[in-house]
């Protein structure tokens, strides 16, 4: 496909991601990268209001020739282009397209909404719920686990999709926290060490911290950010904050 993207053909997961999201006839559903509109039908017939975010042309032209019900809005822009705060959304439904499931999800974390039911990559969403020590602990799972309460709800055969990508995929849900797990004195710079911290994933976070802040003596300065738990390193990113003054 021009843009990568995968359209799942089993009208059953479609289902299932319904049941899931535990929609309601009050609720605005954003859907991205709708495809051919398999997930939209059922959203529109239970939801308040579908708004559906395509980038490709000809999809569009389908969806507005094919999907009769008067509660969708379809919105011809990249997704990642978008204000999602003008768009007034509670819930997240979709197929995410895999190529932006990075960079939206980051993107999807600092808005407010109640619940996502998303589809990604299998090995994707592991990372998302990386843990300590293990290889899918990422700048993602961090991330998440600071601002989200993740799991994945089940696994989705690969034969689901058209075309069939290489790897299975992933029905992952997200709900977003009230309160943060632990206190960060500044979640910018937070998120800015965890990203320099993965970077670097293989040196000692004392030798990091030093190169790039010019501090010393830094907690868990012999480890390696691998054998952290986000609240190690927004101790760390505490630490440095503390030097500033």
């Amino acid at each position: 496909m021009k843009l990568g993207q995968n359209y799942l053909i089993d009208i059953s997961v479609a289902e299932r991601e319904i049941q899931y999201a535990n929609l309601h006839k009050d609720d605005v559903v954003l859907e991205v990268g709708p495809g051919r509109g398999i997930l939209t039908k059922l959203l529109a017939q239970t939801a308040k209001k579908v708004i559906i975010v395509e980038i490709d042309e000809k999809l569009v032209e389908f969806l507005r020739n094919n999907l009769e019900y008067k509660n969708i809005d379809i919105i011809h822009k990249d997704i990642m282009k978008i204000d999602l705060n003008l768009l007034n959304f509670n819930k997240i439904v979709a197929n995410l397209p895999f190529q932006i499931s990075s960079p939206f999800t980051f993107k999807l974390l600092n808005q407010r909404f109640t619940k996502a039911v998303m589809i990604y990559q299998k090995e994707f969403a592991k990372r998302m719920i990386g843990k300590p020590g293990t290889e899918e602990y990422s700048r993602l799972s961090v991330a998440l686990h600071y601002k989200a309460k993740c799991r994945i709800l089940e696994i989705v055969s690969r034969k689901s999709f058209r075309p069939i990508p290489k790897v299975d995929g992933a029905i992952v849900e997200i709900i977003p926290r009230k309160k943060a797990p632990f206190f960060v004195r500044n979640e910018e710079e937070f998120f800015k060490l965890t990203k320099l911290l993965f970077s670097y994933r293989r040196k000692k976070i004392g030798n990091i911290v030093n190169r790039y802040y010019k501090v010393k003596d830094v907690p868990f300065s012999d480890s390696r950010v691998d054998e952290l738990s986000p609240s190690d390193i927004g101790r760390i990113s505490d630490f440095i904050e503390s030097k500033k003054i």
